[in-house]
């Protein structure tokens, strides 16, 4: 069952954000010899152009009828799920429990979904935990993309293959976050005389080693926790969830138009 068709223009849309994102996490990698660069300068420059990017989706899919009101009910009760377990984690190393419901809304309800989950969940928990800051877009893309990429996985496993292969998922993910997250906040962080910090203009090799020894540094006491959490609970949690999820699809019934009785 898929609860947000990506149609053409919602398609190109999130092609052009991904791209967007990708560009705003690796763009240090690249940064030519010589470049000047400051958080107060380069950051809120990002957040005026990447956050209105990330509602170009959602506008997307509503204007071509990607999503009914169905959908966008089982999206505002998922991200608000999403938003309100993520405060219980702050100040906890790797007590995150956001990214489970983020797999699993993917994998049920579609790599539409996942991604705009991703996006309504985090971007609703930075205003509940006062988070907004140059760092939120950086925070809603990586979330989009860990709900997207759940809805992208095989669809053939079922039962235990299926539950082991989200854990899977759900770790790796959770893990890559934490580093998607060092890579946009490594350039201005620890100034230019570490050797860890970035250096402007260096080879990519020199630089992309750099990146790995910071992140192993400073947050791999975070990532690792982040993503063992994420599995356990996947693992616990799977057979309910999946069940209720694919439950609430089909009562749902996204691909029939809405009637208004609920039944």
């Amino acid at each position: 069952m898929t609860a947000v068709r990506l149609r053409a223009r919602s398609g190109t849309a999130l092609l052009l954000v991904s791209l967007a994102g990708l560009a705003a996490f690796c763009w240090p990698l690249f940064v030519t010899p010589g470049a000047r660069i400051g958080q107060s300068t380069f950051a809120p420059w990002m957040f005026v152009l990447l956050l209105p990017l990330l509602l170009a989706v959602a506008l997307a899919e509503i204007a071509e009828g990607g999503i009914d009101a169905k959908a966008i009910a089982l999206l505002g009760v998922l991200g608000a799920v999403g938003a309100a377990l993520r405060p219980l984690g702050t100040n906890v190393a790797g007590f995150e429990p956001m990214f489970f419901v983020l797999v699993y809304g993917g994998r049920v309800l579609g790599r539409g979904f996942g991604y705009l989950l991703g996006s309504v969940a985090m971007f609703a928990s930075a205003l509940i935990t006062a988070g907004v800051g140059p760092w939120l877009p950086y925070q809603i893309l990586g979330a989009a993309w860990v709900g997207f990429f759940a809805g992208c996985l095989p669809r053939r496993p079922r039962g235990r293959a299926e539950i082991a292969m989200l854990a899977a998922y759900g770790a790796a993910a959770a893990f890559l976050y934490g580093w998607l997250q060092n890579l946009g906040s490594w350039p201005f962080v620890g100034g230019m005389s570490s050797s860890i910090s970035f250096h402007p203009g260096a080879p990519l090799a020199d630089n992309l080693g750099r990146f790995v020894a910071y992140s192993f540094a400073t947050s791999l006491g975070f990532d690792v926790p982040r993503a063992i959490f994420t599995a356990i609970l996947v693992t616990v949690t799977g057979r309910p969830v999946l069940l209720a999820l694919r439950r609430a699809a089909r009562r749902a019934a996204f691909e029939a138009p809405a009637d208004g009785r609920g039944d």
